[in-house]
């Protein structure tokens, strides 16, 4: 017997119990309501940083900190380990408690999304399951890339393929090339997009043409199309993406929802105008500055950021006033 199927069978009863409950239901921009899916990713949702301490540790008080004010803006949900939450840094043990942590602390009417991807089909199979008994919703599966070269459609369909099955939780693919050197292929989307337990993508590649063609691909199915960065937020949803997981939304979270509202008003030029302010420093907490940056934005709006886990470096004096000067010259300060 397969190892999905081996550790999916105990899950099979809440599996089933998850697919038949009633269908949420979405309006406006977002993918018409499917038989199987309950879950609408509609919405705004914060990658979440870790609070580490001055000795690098993590810091769950500092977490809480964060977590009460957030409550106070209107995200669809959160995400707990993806790329700005330091994933690949954090030790098994600091993952779930991470996402036990958040879990406390979340309403139970947002979705908590959490980082299970492995390089190994196993291992994120282990993880996923242990995802979901700490408190997950959702598993958010990033693709392996180790072996990039050998990531061929056939094997990512076959991986994601097993991790659902055995997934007692819905899955979101996650493709991210900029850290991975790996774009998950459209036609292996196309092919997920079929399956019951996996409920959408996160899409951080930027590539407008490519997310329009996954939500056109993928319309007759339960699937949902979630942009990855706040810079191309209102192309997306022009497109169909149903929400999106943007880093700046750890700093502007209530612009970035009100983004989000106004698109789905129909309000344009309101919505072009905020994009526009939005789109330099969202290239500064990302692909400019990095984590470091969106920690140290972070602390100009009351969050606490505080340092990265080593080897990520604090920017250094220049970097900060050019930071600071993009959020200036856009009005956010």
């Amino acid at each position: 017997m397969a190892l999905s199927n081996r550790l999916a069978l105990p899950l099979r009863p809440a599996l089933a119990a998850l697919r038949q409950a009633a269908p949420g239901q979405r309006r406006g921009l977002s993918t018409p309501s499917g038989p199987g899916h309950t879950l609408d990713l509609r919405g705004i949702f914060p990658p979440l940083t870790t609070p580490f301490s001055p000795t690098q540790e993590v810091d769950y008080a500092r977490l809480e900190g964060n977590l009460h004010r957030y409550a106070s803006i209107p995200f669809r949900g959160l995400v707990v380990l993806g790329s700005n939450g330091e994933y690949p840094y954090l030790a098994p043990h600091e993952r779930l408690q991470m996402v036990s942590c958040v879990r406390r602390a979340l309403p139970r009417d947002r979705l908590l999304l959490a980082g299970s991807g492995c390089e190994s089909t196993q291992a994120t199979i282990e993880l996923t399951v242990s995802m979901a008994e700490a408190g997950a919703d959702v598993a958010l599966v990033v693709t392996p890339c180790y072996y990039r070269g050998a990531m061929t459609s056939t094997a990512l369909v076959q991986h994601y393929t097993e991790v659902a099955d055995a997934s007692p939780i819905p899955v979101v693919l996650y493709s991210v090339p900029a850290n991975t050197g790996l774009d998950l292929p459209l036609e292996a989307v196309i092919a997920l997009a079929q399956h019951p337990n996996i409920l959408g993508i996160k899409d951080s590649g930027g590539d407008i043409t490519r997310m329009g063609l996954m939500v056109h691909k993928t319309r007759q199915e339960d699937f949902q199309v979630l942009a990855g960065s706040a810079g191309f937020l209102l192309a997306s949803y022009a497109l169909g993406a149903s929400g999106g997981v943007c880093a700046l939304a750890n700093v502007l979270g209530a612009p970035l929802c009100q983004l989000d509202h106004l698109c789905r008003e129909g309000r344009w030029q309101e919505a072009r105008d905020l994009q526009h302010r939005l789109i330099e420093p969202n290239v500064a907490v990302t692909r400019r500055f990095g984590i470091p940056g969106l920690k140290k934005a972070m602390e100009w709006f009351g969050y606490y950021g505080g340092p990265c886990r080593a080897p990520l470096a604090p920017l250094s004096p220049p970097q900060v006033e050019e930071l600071r000067g993009t959020f200036s010259t856009n009005s956010w300060l």
